[in-house]
């Protein structure tokens, strides 16, 4: 099982400094999406002061060029605070901020999708959209393997691992719980977590959060997420299908209401919903996952769980099904559905920002609307 080189440098030795005063003075530790839209980068500043809000926290910039973002001959992006938490790894007062990035122009990079999540949010906020999403991944070592598996093989079958408890199906626990905790602690709303079908695969669960705060509280806790992976050695991957073969993949499954789907007789406006996804199957496709369906195309294959990535499906506690509508909603006739479709690599803005347009907006072709400001 191969871990990180950094990961054993003593922790013992790190915490006589990391235990100094620091007087009045704080870390804000400015975290972005690259362009991959996928990786997460993050660099820290020093504060005079504690921030109590994010108009206390200065704009700053990076080089782009080294983030897949810009060109050399024109590199600087700016970094925007949107959101800030706390700092589980220095700890209070210091902070971590999550930041949308701007080109040199002012205008938002590629893949700087929050922007146009959150006007779209701003259109429908009388609705009060909830949303939560099932975040999976799995826990690699340095060189790939999935953590706890044997290095010339296979481990058992799946069957035991799912929500397992024992040595023998639990396969890094520890990192589990550590993130858990960690999220806690910065205020990110995360509301669960459980080991996954296969294994050495996990499962945490953030929300119910509202509008754009959905993806902002899902970025900071997969950052958290890739932060406690290194401390203990190990990576964290969200890769849609890890393991080919008869193993399960990993998505994010995304459970989304409105005020009247919670309210009584809410099953018809969840079936509404539902009848309007199922006539815009292909631009949801597209939007959940960041190579435009090409990663889920390895996942969703009719089979672990999965739909068929060309088909769009709906049922009553149906895992195979493309939308869920959990059976307490069926009995109650109220409450909230469930998009099994997106992969565990999306992008929470695009995920959250398609169901609104499709849902709420009423948007029916193949490429989103535009709207006038």
């Amino acid at each position: 099982m191969a871990t990180s080189a950094s990961s054993s440098l003593s922790k013992a030795v790190k915490q006589q400094y990391m235990d100094l005063p620091q007087g009045d003075q704080v870390q804000a530790m400015y975290v972005w999406i690259d362009g991959t839209g996928e990786g997460l980068r993050c660099k820290t500043r020093t504060l005079d002061s504690e921030p109590k809000t994010i108009d206390d926290l200065p704009e700053w910039n990076f080089d782009g060029s080294s983030t897949y973002q810009s060109e050399g001959s024109n590199s600087d992006m700016y970094l925007i605070p949107v959101a800030m938490f706390r700092d589980p790894f220095r700890k209070d007062p210091n902070k971590l901020v999550l930041c949308e990035v701007l080109k040199y122009n002012r205008k938002p990079a590629e893949t700087n999708l929050r922007l146009p999540c959150k006007r779209i949010m701003g259109m429908v906020d009388n609705q009060h959209p909830w949303f939560g999403m099932e975040q999976e991944y799995t826990i690699l070592g340095v060189d790939g393997h999935p953590y706890g598996w044997p290095s010339n093989g296979f481990p058992g079958p799946q069957g035991p691992y799912y929500c397992g408890v024992g040595a023998d199906k639990a396969y890094g626990r520890d990192i589990v719980e550590a993130h858990y905790r960690a999220c806690l602690y910065a205020g990110v709303q995360i509301c669960g977590t459980n080991a996954e079908v296969m294994p050495a695969q996990w499962e945490f669960q953030v929300g119910p959060c509202e509008g754009i705060n959905m993806g902002d509280h899902l970025w900071v806790a997969r950052f958290i997420l890739h932060r406690v992976c290194e401390d203990f050695g190990v990576v964290a991957s969200f890769d849609p299908k890890p393991i080919p073969g008869n193993w399960n993949g990993a998505g994010c499954h995304t459970n989304f209401s409105t005020k009247e789907m919670r309210e009584d007789d809410g099953l018809k406006f969840i079936e509404e919903a539902i009848e309007k996804l199922s006539k815009r199957h292909h631009y949801h496709i597209r939007a959940y996952d960041p190579k435009g369906g090409l990663d889920n195309a390895r996942r969703l294959t009719g089979h672990h769980e999965t739909s068929n990535i060309n088909e769009f499906s709906a049922g009553v506690a149906n895992r195979g099904a493309s939308i869920r509508i959990p059976r307490a909603v069926g009995q109650d006739k109220k409450g909230y559905f469930e998009d099994r479709r997106p992969s565990a690599n999306c992008d929470p803005y695009a995920v959250t920002e398609a169901l609104i347009r499709t849902c709420l907006l009423s948007e029916s072709g193949e490429e989103p609307e535009e709207y006038k400001n």
